[in-house]
């Protein structure tokens, strides 16, 4: 079918709106009209090719719309169904039978090789392979094919306008926290970084119980929304020194946890500085293939500490997913403060508002 997508040509380059032609989806898939998608620095960054995904690329890996049609081995869904999408991952390898898809053996040639696992392409111009099955979905779409197994069926009077990013930014915060980290009742953490991913960690943490909550940015206004949210302190580290203010605020301490949501290597160092022995810290923001962060291992020996490398919350779409929209029901995960609309024609500004800061997840409407 003829289908309207976003398309990522060149490095730092607005994404280009197209018609392209999707193909019909195969055995084990859906094809999915999209509703809503997330924009999520992973896209920005795979844009600009800090990953090598083949360009030109339709991006988008946040996607949440209504099932249209299905595979012929396809037995969990039906047309009509409304579904989030998430991260792909193979299924059999491992450590997807184990519970952690997200650590899947295939893990990047499924979400970042531009085609499916055979090669073939969702996508073509002309004739022309476009870039495909980005995170298994390409949601940048105004259609497209994912395999059922990505797909994760929500209520038939569910929000598919704001779901959207439960697929991966904030799967990816509250995740780290709640799978990962898992802080108890009357516990301490400190998050590095109050975008998306840092704010649903910390709306987590909430939910989880913790009652020091510690939010270290260099952004005024970012650090007085999560004072709103129910952040108990915040920390700018352009004016102090980061790990000094969280001794001070735990009483010369240190947090039992910690989240790096920034990927930048001297904030990774200071949050492994600001744990109490035998922390736990967790690093989920992303950096160019390569990066290399400064720590401390003549120090931080005697100390105990656990450093978890952590991708997509460590979650089973199918089972974490579905909680998280419990929580928010319930009142207890508003990740929806986090989220304002744009319209699709409008994906290049929510780039640029996403990068700037300006809004802190946009969801592109279809």
């Amino acid at each position: 079918m003829k289908i309207t997508a976003a398309v990522a040509t060149a490095p730092e380059t607005d994404l280009d709106i197209r018609e392209l032609e999707l193909d019909e989806p195969r055995p084990d898939e859906v094809t999915v009209r999209l509703v809503a998608s997330g924009v999520c620095h992973t896209d920005a960054i795979v844009r600009d090719q800090w990953y090598p995904t083949p360009l030109p690329a339709v991006l988008g890996h946040e996607g949440s719309g209504i099932v249209e049609a299905v595979g012929s081995a396809v037995t969990d869904l039906k047309v009509g169904d409304k579904v989030v999408l998430g991260p792909a991952s193979c299924g059999v390898c491992e450590q997807c039978i184990t519970g952690h898809p997200q650590y899947c053996v295939d893990f990047y040639a499924y979400n970042f090789g531009g085609t499916r696992p055979d090669g073939s392409v969702a996508f073509t111009q002309d004739g022309e392979a476009v870039s495909s099955n980005f995170f298994g979905q390409s949601s940048f779409a105004s259609y497209t094919n994912v395999r059922a197994r990505n797909a994760v069926k929500v209520a038939d009077d569910a929000p598919l306008e704001l779901l959207g990013p439960l697929g991966c930014g904030i799967m990816t915060g509250s995740g780290a926290v709640l799978n990962v980290l898992k802080p108890g009742p009357g516990e301490s953490i400190a998050i590095f970084g109050t975008g998306a991913v840092g704010l649903a960690g910390m709306l987590a943490a909430i939910a989880a119980g913790a009652t020091t909550i510690i939010m270290v940015d260099i952004v005024p206004s970012r650090l007085e929304f999560a004072k709103e949210l129910g952040a108990t302190h915040v920390v700018n580290s352009r004016e102090d020194d980061a790990v000094e203010r969280i001794r001070e605020i735990t009483g010369g301490r240190g947090v039992s946890y910690a989240l790096d949501t920034t990927g930048v290597p001297p904030v990774f160092s200071q949050m492994t500085k600001s744990l109490a022995l035998r922390g736990h810290g967790a690093l989920v923001g992303a950096a160019k293939l390569g990066t290399e962060a400064p720590f401390d291992i003549g120090t931080l020996l005697v100390s105990g500490i656990t450093v978890s490398m952590v991708v997509e919350g460590d979650a089973v779409p199918r089972e974490f997913i579905p909680k998280l929209i419990s929580l928010y029901e319930r009142g207890l995960f508003p990740f929806d403060k986090l989220v304002k609309t744009y319209g699709f024609s409008d994906i290049n500004t929510a780039f640029a508002d996403s990068e700037s800061g300006e809004t802190i997840k946009p969801v592109l409407l279809y």
